[in-house]
Order: structure tokens, then sequence, then C-alpha cells
């Protein structure tokens, strides 16, 4: 899959996913990111935690997928790091608003 398969903030977000800063400009002010069962509210908590998540991790995801359900896009990626079971193929799930995320759980 290429990134250009991807809508805009999707591939935004997949391209800066080693900088946290360009990361939490692909969100919306008030957005929510539920990963690894914790809830992240806003640009600046989701930034701190994706830097503490990229630097311990070592994450690097590639989308396999993505379909649109109900009003959500849905990625699939294979995501390799310094972790326990790397690697796995995990779910994005991205409510877009306004050319932004609004919203993102990742589930596996």
């Amino acid at each position: 899959m290429t990134s250009s398969t991807l809508p805009a903030p999707v591939a935004a977000y997949f391209a800066a996913e080693h900088n946290p800063e360009a990361l939490s400009r692909c969100f919306t002010p008030h957005a929510v990111m539920k990963d690894d069962g914790h809830l992240h509210e806003g640009r600046e908590a989701i930034k701190s935690f994706m830097a503490e998540a990229s630097a311990k991790y070592g994450a690097t995801s590639v989308p396999i997928t993505c379909d649109r359900e109900e009003g959500v896009e849905v990625v699939r990626a294979k995501v390799s790091g310094n972790f326990p079971g790397s690697p796995i193929d995990l779910s994005y799930r991205f409510r877009l608003e306004r050319g932004l995320i609004a919203s993102l759980e990742i589930t596996a």
C-alpha cells in the first residue's frame, strides 16, 4: 500500500510517526487517542504519549490495508519495534474532521 491510497491526514500520521511535534499537528486541538488501554485527550497529551512511546519502543508502522467503515477510516498496519510480540498487525480507527484526525483508536 502506498501513502497516496490513504486519506491525507492518515498518510501524514504514518509519515510523522517518529516526529511527535509533526504528528500532533495531524490531530484536531481536542482530539482523543486510545492506545494500549489508555486515553489521551488533546494535542499536547497525544504528543507526550507518542514521544514517550517512540523513545521506548522505536516502533515502525507499515499500512497494509485501508477501508472505510461507518464513517471511520480503518487501517491495518504491521508494527515492528522493541516490544514483546513484534512484529504485530494492529488496527487503527481514524475519525476525521475538517482534514484532521478527531479520534484514533489502536487495537490488536
